[in-house]
């Protein structure tokens, strides 16, 4: 991949396909093919393979998917199963028909078993019962592995799998209901700072440990990936560090500078426990996060602010 060649980002806007986007054209990619959702309809067959026919793709990241938290997985599992697999068909098979080169698939963190061994390595996908509350979407996530994996041997072609951990930062979701914890978070402290709130209650005990990674890191890792990267088998990314959801909700605090108090509804599920990911597969190839939580939370609130405050 050089800075000619033609790639598509799909999903280009949202959390992760942007920060790929921003990666790319500061490295000097000039073909970037860019379509919105009014553009390119990706759960539409004939639109994809309309477009990958026309465009012919040199190198894709598959960025575009239907997430959310707790909340929404386990309200809308129909919807995040037909969905993702939709999407990933389409593109997948276009890819393939139209001679793509490479293809990065992100899968995510969530696709491992609920009590995998922590840090949890590439090799436990599939070796227990993944956590109820996001099934569909780990399900989803995982056809699209193996579908790349089955690609590869049945076709020869380069599609790779990466598993990135939780990941926040500009463009993120910040719907009240559907979004990910951390951007859930700073939603939520942001609007008790705004209405003076006594306090904000969050889900679970605050005990579950979780990892965090900023896009931008996230998409240097994915772009580093790219052009370093042709193993048959998913890849990790993270930050290799963990925190709990009670002293995220104390830093979100901080960051927002909420004064109010922080509860914890204990009624609520917390999720996986743990959630770790052993990177060393990745670190060994030379890659490294370079942005710590406290500064990649600080640009994180600056970008909700912006783009969502009155």
């Amino acid at each position: 991949m050089d800075t000619k060649s033609s790639v598509f980002i799909a999903g280009h806007k949202g959390l992760v396909g942007s920060a790929i986007d921003r990666a790319l054209s500061s490295m000097g990619y000039t073909n970037i093919l860019r379509r919105s959702r009014a553009e390119l309809d990706l759960t539409d067959q004939a639109a994809v393979e309309k477009f990958f026919k026309e465009e012919r793709p040199e190198y894709v990241f598959l960025a575009a998917a239907k997430v959310g938290g707790i909340y929404a997985n386990n309200t809308y599992p129909a919807e995040f199963a037909f969905s993702n697999m939709q999407i990933q068909c389409n593109i997948v098979n276009s890819a393939w028909k139209y001679g793509t080169k490479k293809l990065l698939f992100l899968g995510s963190s969530c696709i491992y078993p609920k009590f995998a061994p922590q840090p949890i390595r590439e090799s436990e996908l599939l070796t227990g019962p993944l956590e109820e509350t996001n099934k569909a979407y780990a399900l989803a996530k995982i056809a699209g592995i193996i579908m790349c994996q089955s690609y590869n041997r049945q076709y020869g072609t380069n599609f790779i799998s990466v598993m990135p951990t939780n990941l926040y930062g500009p463009n993120d979701n910040y719907h009240p209901e559907n979004s990910h914890v951390l951007p859930a978070l700073i939603r939520r402290f942001h609007e008790a700072k705004e209405s003076k709130a006594p306090y904000v209650t969050i889900w679970g005990t605050g005990s579950a440990l979780r990892e965090f990674l900023y896009s931008d890191d996230l998409a240097d890792a994915c772009v580093f990936l790219m052009q370093n990267y042709d193993d048959d088998e998913i890849i990790n990314i993270g930050s290799g560090e963990e925190i709990s959801i009670k002293n995220l909700s104390r830093l979100v605090k901080e960051t927002v500078g909420y004064e109010g108090e922080i509860r914890f509804d204990t009624s609520k599920p917390d999720g996986t426990p743990r959630k770790l990911l052993d990177c060393s597969k990745l670190h060994s190839l030379g890659w490294k996060p370079r942005i710590p939580m406290r500064e990649g939370l600080r640009l994180a609130y600056d970008d909700f602010v912006r783009r969502h405050s009155k």
